[in-house]
């Protein structure tokens, strides 16, 4: 994949080009699914394990069935899960289902406990105690939070491989409500900071990359767009775009115009 020498995102001990994860949820069709994952060029896929559950056993794995596995890595996620016990009983389920797509290293789980029915919000609490334990028994956990500075270094202190804040309530599509939070939560870390939920568009993406966000998941954004597969291909450019003006560095906001073609020091042609 080519992701314009963009360096690598590094979480816990994998290695990955891109910095847009997807995932697979409320897309029309599964045809519609497999466009968008090969045209956003991502390597990061999050599936609900206890969806899956809900689901007879012929039609639980059709999407893990038809993507490469070679090319792409499973993040399973709790979504679905309102306590620490659930999640933790449903990020075991995650791990054998990624051993079951041959990935047999894959430790990683994306925690979600959200008790909140109408606002879909995090309980960081039930967040930070399952978290712990995921992380002491040898998971790469990357639990989806709200944009609190201080859970987000407790997470990070309890040994979590990286942080998933909230732009805005899960499928709002609002784009980023929480920016101050965010700002802080990037200042501070020392692991990657993944923006997760509330994503609309593209130049919400580019936004969250220019502030030094390491990634972006996406799930409402793409699978709900007009055409899914031309909305994916718009997130990759995106992403990749507001993380070369992140390295590039942004000139300096003035109060006062400056002249781009100083007078000094040139020598004017006479006609």
């Amino acid at each position: 994949m080519n992701h314009d020498n963009i360096e690598p995102l590094i979480i816990g001990n994998k290695s990955f080009s891109s910095r847009l994860m997807l995932g697979t949820g409320k897309y029309r069709t599964l045809q519609e699914a497999k466009n968008s994952i090969k045209n956003s060029e991502c390597e990061i896929i999050t599936f609900a394990v206890r969806r899956a559950q809900n689901m007879n056993i012929s039609k639980q794995f059709n999407l893990l069935n038809i993507l490469d596995w070679q090319k792409l890595w499973l993040l399973p996620n709790t979504a679905g899960c309102k306590t620490a016990e659930e999640a933790i009983r449903i990020a075991s389920l995650g791990r054998q289902i990624a051993q079951e797509i041959g990935q047999i290293d894959n430790q990683f789980i994306k925690l979600e406990v959200i008790p909140d029915p109408t606002y879909l919000l995090p309980d960081p609490i039930a967040t930070l105690k399952a978290a712990e334990y995921l992380c002491q028994q040898g998971f790469t956990v990357l639990p989806y939070m709200n944009a609190d500075p201080i859970l987000a270094k407790q997470l990070e202190s309890v040994g979590c491989a990286a942080v998933m804040p909230l732009g805005s309530p899960i499928g709002t599509g609002q784009g980023l409500q929480t920016l101050s939070n965010i700002k802080i939560i990037i200042e501070n870390a020392q692991i990657p900071v993944i923006i997760d939920a509330g994503i609309g568009t593209s130049s919400d993406a580019v936004q969250a990359m220019e502030l030094g966000a390491s990634a972006i998941l996406v799930n409402t954004c793409i699978a709900r767009a007009k055409s899914s597969s031309l909305m994916a291909t718009s997130l990759k450019l995106a992403v990749n775009s507001g993380r070369l003006a992140y390295l590039a560095g942004r000139v300096d906001k003035k109060q006062k115009a400056q002249p781009s073609s100083p007078e000094t020091g040139i020598s004017m042609i006479s006609l």
